[in-house]
Formats: C-alpha cells, sequence, structure tokens
C-alpha cells in the first residue's frame, strides 16, 4: 500500500513520518567541537562515565559533536497540534558533490519510473532490432 493509499483523517492513522536529509559543511570545527563539550557539560542528568565517553567521542569527530547539538524536537516543538512519539538520528562523515545525481534533490519517483520504463522500452526494440534479419 502506497503512502496515497493510506484514508487520512479522522478514519485513517494519525502518525505521519517526517523524513528529513540534511548536508551540512563544517566551516568551524572548534567551533562545533566547543559547543558540544558545552552541551555535554551542562546536562545534568548524564552519569559522569557517560560523560566522559562522549567528550571524547566529540573531541575525535565532528560527526558526533553535531550529533550532540542537533535534536530532532527542536525542529517540532513551536509547530501546533502535534506531539512527537518517536524519533532517531544519526551523524556521519559523507563524501559531497553537489553535481552529482545522487545529491539531486529534486529527482522524484516519478522521474525514475519514466527513467525506467523509456529503458525497458530502448531494451525492448534492442532485442527487436537483433531478431529481424540483417541486410539482403
Amino acid at each position: 500500500m502506497s503512502t496515497t493509499d493510506i484514508p487520512t483523517g479522522e478514519s485513517g492513522p494519525r502518525y505521519v513520518r517526517l523524513q528529513v536529509e540534511l548536508v551540512l559543511e563544517i566551516t568551524g570545527s572548534g567551533e562545533l567541537t566547543d559547543a558540544a563539550l558545552d552541551q555535554i557539560g551542562g546536562d545534568e542528568y548524564m552519569p559522569d562515565d557517560e560523560r566522559q565517553h562522549a567528550e571524547a567521542s566529540v573531541r575525535q569527530d565532528e560527526s558526533e559533536a553535531l550529533a550532540y547539538l542537533v535534536d530532532p524536537f527542536d525542529l517540532v516543538t513551536s509547530v501546533p497540534g502535534i506531539e512527537l512519539v518517536q524519533a532517531s538520528w544519526s551523524c556521519a562523515h559523507t563524501e559531497y558533490d553537489p553535481d552529482s545525481d545522487e545529491w539531486d534533490l529534486y529527482d522524484d519517483e516519478a522521474d525514475d519510473e519514466a527513467d525506467d520504463e523509456a529503458d525497458e522500452e530502448v531494451d525492448e526494440e534492442a532485442d527487436i532490432d537483433e531478431e529481424e534479419p540483417r541486410g539482403r
């Protein structure tokens, strides 16, 4: 069942999955690390052994620092009429080429399906051409 087949409103599910993907460029590694260390140091509920592990991770990897600073809850707290039920997120270094098709954020499934169908038609035409006698 596709998402367009799921009934909405009173008769349908009350849950919505919001997927967000961001690619960020780190322009100030020291600033990012310092901010994460401040966040960890100010967390009064974090146990000491977990705090030591978190601080070591943040010092070693900027993506860990970013993960400690970004909280999906902050994205939706001011949106009326919703309650955050579940959230997960991760940060990792990635290769990024803005000119690559892999990073085309506007390439939707409809375009992919049309391309696949066009490719299948070309393949079928190639098969037909091979079956026809060549030359006279």
